[in-house]
């Protein structure tokens, strides 16, 4: 069974600026109340070294793979807890160009044997986290405009 995540901001910034923040990993702690830390470079096949936080305070860490990382427009990458089929979630970062500023769309695709059992616990708590990121990812690209 498969659970989709999808939540969008609109950032009054070019998708460059986002761009540049959303990679430049070694600012997370500054400003990302969600992934506390990220480690690793944005390049498709390299592996991440990932802590996030949820909303209600818990640490995860994740070291996904990316699966495609097209600058200025899209950051994906593929989690897995334990042994692939038992709880995958594959993470996509979208820039999209509006105007003078990005639409940013962070979504989540959840599969695996698990999550029917754990998306009452996971659902709402990366739903928050995301919307938390997103805001604050806004709030960070627009201070350079």
């Amino acid at each position: 069974m498969a659970r989709h995540l999808e939540t969008e901001i609109l950032i009054q910034a070019p998708p460059e600026r986002v761009w540049r923040v959303l990679t430049d990993f070694s600012a997370y702690p500054d400003w990302n109340p969600f992934i506390e830390s990220l480690e690793g470079s944005a390049e498709a096949g390299t592996y991440l070294k990932l802590c996030l936080r949820t909303p209600d305070g818990k640490r995860h860490r994740f070291r996904p793979v990316v699966l495609q990382a097209t600058p200025y427009r899209r950051l994906r990458w593929l989690g897995r807890v334990g042994v692939p089929g038992l709880f995958d979630g594959e993470h996509d970062f979208e820039l999209i160009a509006e105007g003078a500023g990005t639409l940013f769309r962070q979504s989540e695709t959840f599969q695996g044997f698990l999550v029917p059992l754990l998306w009452g616990q996971v659902g709402a708590a990366t739903r928050a986290g995301f919307m938390a990121m997103n805001a604050a990812l806004k709030a960070r690209a627009e201070m350079g405009a």
